[in-house]
């Protein structure tokens, strides 16, 4: 079984007609997922709507901005910055969100199944004092905190694949010894950060910028050469995975050549790591190629691990 948090709540975080990072994303990956011959292998759960997350906020985000937002959100809504509208319900479904990502890194954890976070508004690009490039709460860094700090992991791993580099979380956890951090992105693109030298305080982190236009067997060199070897040499217990999937050559956002199915292929090449692995969702614009990726991508996890 391969598991999938999931609400329809998290369609009511509203956003204007003609953005990208709309509530069709989340209905384009339901409906895909429910039609698959393997269907049966889904185990859907909803994310808990009592978690209470304050405290896991306040582990990476400044109350000014805690409150700022919800400020916003009470006054109708707004910009948190020029990619990033808010809505009346905006501040709820992201700690609704952010309790999946908890939610899920429980599941995986307590029971030994792979799960998909098939959540909004995503998380990588937001700052400790504020939301960006569609962002609002730091999901994966927290989720990797709660995972260290609440089920005593020692060592867990962000691998971010999605095609804009991780800002966000990097800011979050490139000063933490037991958190490493990669990134797979487009270089010289959107936020214009994930540099090679930008190493870690404790060389916890790995950015590997790809020229555009790159297809899969780039990123398949990229995962065995580089990729593997610093997570490997880390060791991690849980393997988080920023699941962006912006690199498909339909996005409309970006310039790389990945076909849905090269996800499969990717995930199969982490399962090689035999550690846990959560993935939660990104980035990723063109609907029916971001529903074939997650389809691909949870294809291969519920099929024996590789040797």
């Amino acid at each position: 079984m391969v598991a999938v948090i999931y609400s329809d709540d998290y369609l009511q975080h509203q956003v204007p007609y003609g953005h990208p990072e709309r509530p069709a994303r989340l209905t384009a990956i339901v409906q895909a997922l429910q039609t698959v011959s393997w269907r049966a292998s889904i185990r859907w759960l909803s994310p808990n709507p009592h978690r209470p997350v304050e405290q896991y906020l306040g582990w990476v985000h400044t109350r000014d901005y805690l409150e700022r937002l919800s400020a916003i959100c009470a006054q109708g809504g707004g910009y948190l910055d020029g990619d990033t509208p808010v809505s009346p319900a905006s501040d709820r479904v992201a700690r609704l969100a952010l309790g999946g990502w908890l939610d899920g890194v429980d599941w995986v954890l307590d029971q030994g199944e792979t799960v998909l976070v098939c959540a909004r508004p995503p998380g990588h690009h937001a700052l400790p004092d504020n939301g960006m490039g569609f962002c609002i709460f730091g999901n994966a860094a927290i989720s990797a905190l709660y995972a260290l700090k609440v089920k005593h992991l020692t060592r867990v791993a962000i691998l971010d694949w999605d095609v804009h580099h991780g800002n966000g979380t990097q800011a979050m956890v490139e000063t933490h010894p037991n958190i490493a951090f990669c990134s797979l992105h487009q270089a010289h693109f959107y936020p214009g950060t994930g540099h090679p030298q930008e190493r870690g305080r404790y060389n916890n982190v790995l950015n590997i910028p790809i020229p555009a236009h790159q297809d899969f067997r780039v990123y398949a060199d990229l995962l065995t050469t580089q990729v593997l070897p610093f997570l490997r040499h880390f060791a991690p217990q849980l393997l988080i995975i920023s699941a962006g999937y912006d690199a498909l050559a339909s996005d409309p956002l970006a310039q790389m050549n990945l076909q849905p199915q090269d996800y499969g292929e990717m995930t199969r090449i982490l399962q090689s790591l035999n550690c846990p692995l959560l993935f939660g969702l990104e980035g990723g614009y063109h609907l029916d190629s971001l529903a074939q990726a997650v389809v691909a991508t949870l294809d291969a996890c519920r099929l024996p691990v590789p040797n």
